[in-house]
Order: structure tokens, then C-alpha cells, then sequence
């Protein structure tokens, strides 16, 4: 290295979690100019990594290549986006510790509630920020990426030292075409987390795509289960009413009509589901309250018997 001369900048990105949204976000973010590696883990080391085969709403189809690093390499990391399932992300921020600049924000963007809790104890230096996306993403195969919605994304502190980094929603915003800061995220968390109880369970469980939820077959269940919703969410201090819920779980399904759920490809490719972030954190907080909520604890244990079944 010449005298003098400085290590190149980090990525402006470096991202955890490479599944269906993680390899849209990734391919997003770098066709917008920020330079973005992914983190794979150890034993990826020896397996082929192709350039990512990306497929936008436009249908066009895209080769692109995509930096990864390691962690036991120690990359340098200017800022950390983790997109794996909720029950990954402690797993993979472990062999983290220790080696993550202080100043490093670490973004969350996951399906379910109930982590980034544990995120702030492992790195209480470091800005914590939580998300909520619903971009609609497929996975075709090993990098083979399909971006098959476009939706609205948010961003918001967790801790104080995250209240520092509103700017992060313009740079993604950048390569998604929206993105917003929200200091109250957790409203939005909550939100998010009703629609997911609504219509992840169900269209696993009955293997139907989204828009199916909207017919008449399954009015009454879903207006249980955002009756339930509603009254913890109350319970919680987030006002709402199961009308409201009701109204969100429609306008999404019907958004996302042609759309399989991420359960529901989870449970059709014999994968771990996230049911315990979304309605497992539900019923926690329910118990909490005392509020009885048996639709979605029904819901809950069948999910967790069809999971045991093909396991």
C-alpha cells in the first residue's frame, strides 16, 4: 500500500440475512448507488455465491453483482440492516459482540415484536433502530430474487442513542422509494403485528394466497382475531379499535392478493415459521393482561402441530 495511502471506506450497508427480503432490500440498495455487503455466515465460506438473478416490478431482469464478507473477518461495518426471521437475528448478532464499533446503528427490519429488547441488552452502546417494511419479495432460488410489491417502510428509535439516526429512512428511501421516520415506531410495530396474526397463520394453515382472506369464507375469524388484537393492543396503550384492524387486514390482503405469505411459504419449504414473534408475542402479552384471546391461541397451537408434523 502506498505511503500515506487509507483503507477504502466501508459499505455504506452491510446486511444480515440474505432470504427473500434481504436479497430485494440488498439488490435495491446497491442499484441505488450505496454500496452494500452481505454478511454470510462461516459455513457459507465454501459455498458457491453467484451474482444475485434479481427480477423488479417491472418484470425486467437483472444480473448484479453483491460484495459478501465474513464475520470472523471483522468487515468493517458503517451500518448494520438485519433482515433474517425474528428467531435468527440473537443467533446471528452473537458472534457480533465484541466486535461491533459502539457507534454502529443496528437496523431491524423483522416480522414480529419481542426482540429488539434482547438486541439492547447484547449491544447497550450501540443505537438500536427497528422497522417495519411490507415490500412483497419472493425467493426463487440459491440468489435468485423477486420483488413483487412495493410498500411502505418505516424507521424508529428503540433506545436513546437510535434518536440520533432519523436519517438512515432518507438513504433507504433512496433505494425504495419511500422510507419515514417515526419516533412513536412501536404503534407501527403494533400495526403491523395485527396484520401479520390476521393473515399469516390463516393462509399458511388453509395454503391460500393473501387475497383469499378477503372473501366471505373467513369473515368471522378474522373479525375474532382483530377483536382479540384490538383489546391487548388497548391494554397496551395503543388505542385502537378492532373496526380499525379490521379495515388494515382488508386493504392489505386485498394489496397483496397474489402474494403467499411468508408463513406460508415457510411452512410449504419445512422451515421454522415465525409464529412465536408474531402471535406467541401476542399471547405473552395477553397473559400479561389477563385478556383470554382463543383465536389466536387456536391459531398458535396449529401452527405449531403442522410445524412439528413435517419436522
Amino acid at each position: 500500500m502506498p505511503s500515506g495511502s487509507q483503507l477504502p471506506p466501508p459499505p455504506s450497508w452491510s446486511l444480515l440475512g440474505c432470504g427473500a427480503l434481504g436479497g430485494v432490500f440488498a439488490t435495491l440498495l446497491t442499484q441505488s448507488g450505496q454500496p452494500t455487503q452481505l454478511l454470510l455466515r462461516e459455513r457459507h465460506r465454501a459455498t458457491l455465491h453467484p451474482v444475485v438473478d434479481f427480477t423488479g416490478l417491472d418484470g425486467q431482469h437483472t444480473l448484479i453483482a453483491i460484495p459478501r464478507a465474513f464475520v470472523a473477518d471483522r468487515p468493517a461495518i458503517r451500518r448494520l440492516l438485519v433482515m433474517t426471521k425474528a428467531d435468527q437475528v440473537i443467533p446471528a448478532l452473537l458472534p457480533l459482540l465484541g466486535k461491533l464499533d459502539k457507534q454502529v446503528p443496528i437496523v431491524l427490519l423483522h416480522n414480529g415484536m419481542g426482540v429488539a429488547e434482547r438486541v439492547v441488552e447484547l449491544f447497550p452502546d450501540n443505537p438500536v433502530i427497528a422497522g417495519v417494511t411490507s415490500h412483497g419479495a419472493l425467493q426463487q432460488g440459491h440468489f435468485v430474487f423477486r420483488h413483487t410489491g412495493r410498500g411502505e417502510t418505516w424507521l424508529g428509535p428503540v433506545n436513546e442513542a437510535g434518536r440520533q439516526f432519523a436519517p438512515l429512512a432518507d438513504r433507504l428511501a433512496q433505494a425504495l422509494g419511500q422510507a419515514s421516520w417515526d419516533e412513536q415506531i412501536l404503534t407501527r410495530q403494533w400495526h403491523k403485528l395485527a396484520i401479520n396474526c390476521a393473515i399469516n397463520p390463516l393462509t399458511a394453515l388453509y395454503r391460500i394466497k393473501n387475497g383469499e382472506l378477503t372473501g366471505p369464507r373467513f369473515a368471522d375469524t378474522l373479525q375474532q382475531i382483530c377483536i382479540e388484537v384490538a383489546d391487548v393492543m388497548n391494554a397496551e396503550g395503543i388505542t385502537t379499535t378492532a373496526e380499525e384492524l379490521a379495515r388494515r387486514v382488508q386493504s392489505v390482503a386485498g394489496l397483496t392478493a397474489d402474494n403467499y405469505s411468508s408463513m406460508h411459504q415457510d411452512l410449504e419449504q419445512g422451515k421454522e415459521t415465525e409464529i412465536e414473534a408474531i402471535t406467541g408475542f401476542l399471547l405473552a402479552r395477553a397473559q400479561a393482561h389477563g385478556i383470554m384471546v382463543p383465536v389466536n391461541q387456536g391459531l398458535y397451537q396449529a401452527i405449531k402441530d403442522r410445524s412439528q408434523d413435517q419436522g
